[in-house]
């Protein structure tokens, strides 16, 4: 058995101040998204999505960011996965970008809502033509005997749609969350890191700093 109390890392590549941040959120996000990229960091957009269904049951899994406006962070799905049934009975959710390379985090609470038809069929007519076939091959979520069944679902919507543009699926579109707090955590030596969270009450963005 590997010891994985043995896997200790020291954090000393930044630190953050408040003097450091912007006036919101998002344009702090986008700082560091820009800084991401600029580092090479693998996939700046995938983030890890928690959802919860209206019982307490929670599950996780890494999505792509693919809009960020003041009204929140878009990532696009399924409507009936698992995930698209939890959001639709518990709205409440949260976003992780585990930026590790850089010794980063940023975390977002807050709700989630559809976004509109108009937007979830631009974006889905700029994905590649296989992508917006897969979303009608995939039953996303649930159980298949075999992958040969989507092969063969795939090969069926080629020959449906051969010379046609893909319509966007009925059941599948983008969700929206507006977060209602947004974390950025600096990984700081002897575990002293920095955390400063943009908390929105009546009249704006509050900062604070966390303990870590």
């Amino acid at each position: 058995m590997p010891s994985y109390a043995d896997l200790r890392k020291d954090y000393t590549l930044a630190g953050l101040a408040e003097k450091d941040l912007a006036r919101d959120p998002f344009r702090q996000f986008e700082k560091w998204f820009a800084e991401a990229q600029a580092a090479k960091v693998p996939e700046p957009n995938a983030m890890v999505l928690a959802s919860c269904t209206a019982d307490g049951r929670p599950s996780t899994r890494t999505v792509l960011l693919k809009a960020l406006d003041g009204r929140g962070f878009v990532f696009y799905t399924n409507y009936e996965s698992r995930k698209g049934r939890e959001l639709a009975g518990n709205a409440r959710a949260s976003l992780l970008f585990p930026w590790i390379a850089m010794e980063r985090q940023v975390m977002v609470e807050g709700t989630v809502s559809r976004v509109t038809r108009e937007e979830s069929d631009a974006y889905f007519h700029s994905r590649p033509r296989l992508s917006q076939l897969a979303a009608w091959a995939s039953n996303q979520s649930s159980v298949i005997g075999d992958r040969a069944l989507l092969e063969s679902a795939m090969k069926a919507l080629e020959k449906q749609y051969a010379g046609t543009d893909v319509p966007l699926p009925p059941n599948w579109g983008g969700f929206r969350l507006a977060p209602e707090s947004v974390e950025f955590w600096q990984g700081r030596r002897s575990r002293l890191h920095d955390r400063l969270r943009y908390r929105r009450d009546k009249e704006g963005w509050v900062i604070e700093r966390l303990a870590p």
